[in-house]
């Protein structure tokens, strides 16, 4: 789902988190697995991520209030929507396209640790 970066920013985590539920469990992995992946990314705890399900912020605020980015998010790197998302030069595209790297990942069925980048969290 490759959408333009002002439509994508402003569109609600809760209308993206479904769709990353579905993916991952079409795939064979859990709502707990896709969970933990956007928790090591952002710092929200599972908590955090229903409080911002529930009161529909949008993709720029969900990363703006992060608790705190994941220091290896440099370490993602790959093609998503067919741009290198190392190379992204937009701080919040590239936030979101490493959370869809990320749930590409997982749907893929990568392990864990390798998702994560070594981190056990």
């Amino acid at each position: 789902m490759c959408v333009t970066e002002s439509r994508l920013s402003a569109m609600p985590f809760a209308r993206i988190y479904p769709l990353y539920v579905t993916k991952v469990e079409r795939k064979g992995k859990s709502q707990d697995d896709l969970d933990r992946v956007v928790t090591w990314l952002t710092g929200y705890t599972k908590q955090g991520l229903d409080d911002v399900i529930a009161d529909g912020s949008d993709l720029a605020t969900f990363f703006a209030e992060a608790p705190a980015m994941n220091p290896h998010v440099s370490l993602i790197t790959g093609v998503i929507c067919g741009v290198r998302v190392e190379e992204i030069e937009d701080p919040l595209m590239q936030k979101i396209r490493y959370m869809d790297k990320l749930v590409d990942e997982l749907a893929r069925g990568k392990k864990m640790e390798s998702i994560l980048r070594g981190s056990t969290a």
